[in-house]
């Protein structure tokens, strides 16, 4: 039998913009996908730690260093700039399969102020 279990996570990510334009996806700063180990067009679940919104969409490169956390199309309605998101993405892995999820937690300006396992 296979599992889902945590592959990545950004904790305390700030929305710095929103393009409700755009085709859909969340922008995130190429540093902090690195470091979570993401990948662009990686499927994640986006949880709003203001308002509880939860949702799913697919991750975009954004500029290394730039710190931005963008979402875009109908994902920007459901969050406000400023806000702080758990960002997580899964893996699908036979049930004794080890796994250990790559974690970082943010400060206010978007920087990490944690990581485990990077």
């Amino acid at each position: 039998m296979k599992i889902f279990v945590l592959k990545s996570k950004i904790h305390q990510a700030r929305v710095t913009s929103k393009n409700i334009e755009y085709n859909g996806s969340i922008t995130i700063d190429r540093e902090l996908m690195d470091k979570a180990g993401l990948r662009e067009y990686e499927k994640v679940e986006i949880y709003d730690i203001e308002n509880g919104e939860r949702f799913s969409t697919y991750v975009i490169e954004g500029e290394r260093g730039k710190r931005e956390i963008i979402l875009n199309g109908a994902a920007a309605r459901k969050v406000e700039i400023g806000d702080r998101l758990i960002i997580a993405a899964y893996a699908l892995i036979e049930q004794d399969e080890e796994i250990t999820p790559k974690v970082i937690i943010l400060d206010k300006n978007n920087r990490i102020k944690f990581e485990k396992n990077s």
